[in-house]
């Protein structure tokens, strides 16, 4: 596999996530969602586990919803298993599509004990990341995923942020952006979010946002936004937007103010019965909540 330019892809991958603060007169004129580059996607996390990736793609294409984040492990079965002309197959499917492949979705984590499981994960990682780039993905999801109260805070927020560094520097040379899932009983409170993205400090290590709870706690949820927007990667998940046990309407706000130019992923967590028509109403919502900033 061809590597891409380092400094080239960084370049690009600041761009995609949008972390720059626009200048006020930018949008001096019109509504700001008519600025906003900000797309809709999906997780295939509940929605859509079952589905192999020919009925993915027609249920995304079928709801105008044009890009995905692949759950590994899940009926698609996109894993680093695959062979070279099966990636290239799983390529074209979404190349002959109007359907963009995101990303993968992973559940590897780094704050082990066990040195010899860290490497493991680190390691899968890469596969994982060597796989992204095959198959056409832009960026690979990891976890924190734990503290252990056997081990410093210190020193395990250490460890995943040296594990980010490590494998943003790998990622880089396939193109693949490092986006670490807020995630984990106490890894997703965002003030220790953001230190490990202090000791994470290659740009190719980003943040996925994950719309939970956690986010309201402390001083609330402009506060903890604040203190990681600069480090937003290209995805960002959210739950069903109708719902009203978080602030999906202010979220929304906050990225179209920041020109965020990723992706905002339905990782729903239901389970209604016609899951496409259930995508179909989250696209209205979607689209109603944009032009309503």
């Amino acid at each position: 596999m061809a590597l891409i330019d380092r400094k080239a892809f960084l370049k690009k991958i600041s761009l995609l996530a949008g972390t720059s603060i626009i200048a006020g007169s930018a949008f001096a004129t019109g509504p700001l969602w008519q600025k906003s580059t900000i797309k809709l996607g999906f997780v295939t996390y509940l929605w859509g586990k079952d589905w192999d990736l020919s009925t993915l793609i027609k249920n995304c294409t079928d709801t105008k919803i044009h890009g995905v984040e692949l759950r590994v492990d899940h009926a698609h079965k996109v894993m680093p298993e695959l062979s070279a002309v099966q990636r290239q197959e799983v390529k074209k499917k979404f190349a002959d599509s109007p359907v963009q492949l995101i990303g993968l979705g992973t559940n590897q984590q780094f704050d082990f004990m066990d040195q010899g499981q860290l490497k493991a994960s680190i390691d899968r990682t890469k596969e994982f990341i060597r796989l992204s780039a095959d198959v056409g993905g832009s960026g690979v999801k990891v976890k924190p995923n734990a503290l252990h109260k056997e081990v410093s805070t210190e020193k395990t927020l250490a460890q995943i942020g040296e594990s980010l560094n490590e494998l943003a520097r790998y990622g880089a040379d396939f193109g693949q952006q490092i986006r670490l899932e807020v995630h984990g009983e106490e890894t997703q409170e965002l003030p220790i979010t953001k230190k490990i993205m202090d000791i994470a400090v290659h740009p190719n290590a980003t943040i996925c946002w994950n719309c939970n709870p956690q986010d309201l706690n402390g001083n609330g949820f402009t506060y903890n936004f604040n203190l990681v927007k600069d480090r937003f990667g290209a995805t960002c998940h959210v739950r069903e937007l109708d719902r009203t046990d978080y602030p999906y309407q202010e979220l929304l706000t906050e990225l179209v103010k920041m020109n965020y130019k990723g992706w905002i992923l339905l990782e729903c967590h239901t389970n209604p019965d016609d899951k496409v028509k259930s995508m179909k109403a989250q696209r209205a919502v979607f689209d109603r909540m944009i032009a309503a900033v």
